[in-house]
């Protein structure tokens, strides 16, 4: 058995998205990531966000589907390989279902953990750098525990729609409105960076949220990743114990 001293680091499957074509397809695409390539020398796995395109957990029910790729979560965390789960935009009312079942350490903040003798950042990425006052709102609405319950108290036949709805709403009018990449002036994270580096010099820093593939050096000491997702990329991030690097599933087929 090979020995487990790798870091995964993945983000934005948007499972469940009406934006995609075959999810059953996409989940066993995910499943299979999982099995071949983390499972055999996985040390943890880390979930940057938007893993789900929405999820709403109610106190007795909770979304149908994604039936293969929790059962494999819980597997690979019964193995001793460690789970850790960041909520993002899209997941952000995960409660206590998702841990009990299948063992993931949650995360609502942004962690600094620690690869080898080096230090990196993690976080999902949103809202990070950007001030827009429409965004603050928003965010603070879908945190507030009060609306929570309004919600929660309106059957899930409709909720599900609307959320999932919203959720295609929102990507299909940023896709439109975004460039793949807008360079290092105009990106939020890239600007939330260099700020936090001033303060906490750590080796990297890596995201999701972004939807794009970036590997940036920022200094000559730290070093800004943003993983992509699996709508386009099927993108992840591996330490090897001595590097950190970008790789694609599937592209050496």
């Amino acid at each position: 058995m090979a020995e487990r001293n790798k870091i995964y680091f993945a983000s934005d499957f948007h499972m469940g998205s009406r934006a995609v074509e075959d999810p059953m397809a996409q989940e066993r695409l995910i499943v299979q990531w999982l099995e071949t390539v983390v499972k055999p020398d996985a040390k943890a796995l880390y979930l940057l966000g938007d893993i789900f395109d929405y999820w709403w957990e109610y106190k007795y029910v909770v979304p149908r589907g994604f039936t293969r790729f929790l059962g494999k979560l819980g597997e690979l965390h019964d193995s001793g390989i460690e789970i850790h789960w960041f909520t993002g935009n899209h997941d952000i009312w995960i409660f206590d279902y998702i841990p009990q079942e299948t063992g993931a350490v949650m995360h609502r903040c942004p962690v600094v953990i620690q690869l080898g003798e080096k230090r990196a950042y993690v976080a999902h990425g949103d809202g990070l750098g950007d001030d827009s006052t429409a965004f603050k709102i928003l965010r603070s609405m879908f945190h507030n525990r009060f609306l929570q319950v309004l919600f929660a108290a309106i059957h899930p036949r409709w909720t599900m729609a609307f959320g999932l709805a919203w959720s295609r709403h929102s990507r299909t009018k940023r896709e439109k409105a975004n460039t793949p990449y807008l360079g290092e002036e105009q990106e939020h994270l890239i600007q939330y960076s260099k700020a936090y580096l001033k303060n906490d010099p750590v080796n990297y820093l890596l995201y999701g949220h972004r939807h794009i593939l970036l590997d940036l050096m920022l200094s000559r000491e730290s070093r800004m990743l943003i993983i992509g997702d699996w709508l386009e990329y099927n993108s992840y991030a591996v330490w090897d114990g001595e590097e950190l690097r970008l790789e694609i599933y599937g592209a050496e087929a």
